[in-house]
This record gives C-alpha cells, sequence and structure tokens, in this order.
C-alpha cells in the first residue's frame, strides 16, 4: 500500500509476530505490523500493518490503519483507514480518508477548528471515564 509515510524513517518498528502486553509511549514515528493488547501514545505518527491486532487506545499526530484496532483512534492530523482496516472504537481527528470496505463500530469525529477538536476530545474522554466507573474495565456491570 502507499502511503505518504513511505519516505519516513521509523524511530519504532514492531514487527509481524511479535506481541506486547502493555501502555507503549513512545516518540517519533512507529510502524506496528504486531500485536500489541495496551494502549499505544506518540508525539508522531503511526503506521498499523495489515497483519497488527491493537487492543488498545491510540494518541498519536497522525495514524494510517490497515490492520485491527480495538480501540480509541484520536489524531489530531489526520486518520486513514484503507480497505483492510477494521476499527472497533470512537474515532476523533481533523481530516480522515477512508477506502471502500472499511470496518468502522463506534462514533466518528471530524473537526476541523482547534477549539472544536479540543472540546469533543475531552467530552469523548469525559464520556470514557464516566463509562469505566459505571461498567468496570472488562465491561461488565459492577
Amino acid at each position: 500500500m502507499i502511503s505518504r509515510y513511505d519516505d519516513v524513517s521509523f524511530q519504532t518498528l514492531i514487527g509481524a509476530g511479535a506481541f506486547i502486553k502493555g501502555d507503549l509511549r513512545l516518540e517519533g514515528f512507529i510502524r506496528l505490523d504486531g500485536d500489541v493488547d495496551g494502549n499505544v501514545e506518540t508525539s508522531g505518527g503511526i503506521i498499523i500493518g495489515e497483519q497488527a491486532r491493537i487492543r488498545g487506545n491510540i494518541h498519536a499526530l497522525s495514524v494510517t490503519v490497515n490492520g485491527i484496532v480495538e480501540g480509541d483512534i484520536t489524531a489530531p492530523e489526520e486518520i486513514t483507514l484503507f480497505s483492510t482496516a477494521s476499527v472497533r472504537g470512537d474515532i476523533i481527528t481533523k481530516k480522515i480518508r477512508v477506502e471502500e470496505n472499511v470496518f468502522i463500530q463506534g462514533h466518528c469525529i471530524v473537526l476541523e477548528n482547534e477549539d472544536d477538536f479540543n472540546e469533543a476530545k475531552k467530552i469523548q474522554a469525559d464520556k470514557k471515564a464516566i463509562r469505566q466507573k459505571i461498567l468496570g474495565k472488562d465491561g461488565s456491570a459492577l
């Protein structure tokens, strides 16, 4: 797949077949081709390969998804979802590109205005915190 990140050097690469359990906080551009069971956060961009499965929330400047994400994606710059992408979670961004046959289950909030974007991010975080308190971490009622 061709992406605008083809000529970007990655600071972190998690290869196919790798499995990480726990949250990742990294700097720069990341490419994920393995499985991550935890949240992923970076100041740069993230490319999620076709074989990747992420079970956690993603916070990055920009996110390109070719694989599976089971969690919320927040990316102020942009989010690109290729035809092999599957997202179960909310999406918050200023710009989104979606190919045909993408699976999305969740809310999609796209706001170009900086103030509106930041307010939507805050509201979603508050809703998520309330939902976790009511349901507990595993999603079952307390």
